[in-house]
């Protein structure tokens, strides 16, 4: 299992909406996650700072890679872009972390 953790960033009007936006997430984007390995994903929420952090488990780096490119994706980009910070393709400006400790009990 490949463990995988990232910031991103919500406007500070926008906590809610986003929090809506994942509770009702698209079949077909559930699908298509589950399709490029991802076993778990669970995103957190810094109120003060307006800080995403998300925390995922996937099966394999080139797969979950590939998800970038599907138009779900894309779509999901395209719906997210007016409440986050984003690049100019629409995905979230995203800051991958490095994994410093682990211990599995």
């Amino acid at each position: 299992m490949i463990r995988k953790a990232s910031i991103m960033k919500v406007f500070k009007d926008c906590h809610e909406e986003y929090r809506r936006r994942h509770d009702e997430l698209w079949p077909e984007m559930r699908e298509m996650l589950q399709e490029h390995g991802v076993v778990s994903y669970s995103i957190f929420l810094d109120e003060e700072n307006d800080l995403l952090f998300a925390y995922l488990e996937i099966e394999d780096e080139e797969r979950w890679a590939k998800s970038a490119d599907t138009s779900v994706c894309r779509k999901w980009w395209e719906y997210m872009k007016d409440i986050m910070e984003t690049n100019e393709d629409n995905s979230p400006v995203s800051r991958e972390l490095k994994n410093v400790f682990y211990l599995k009990a």
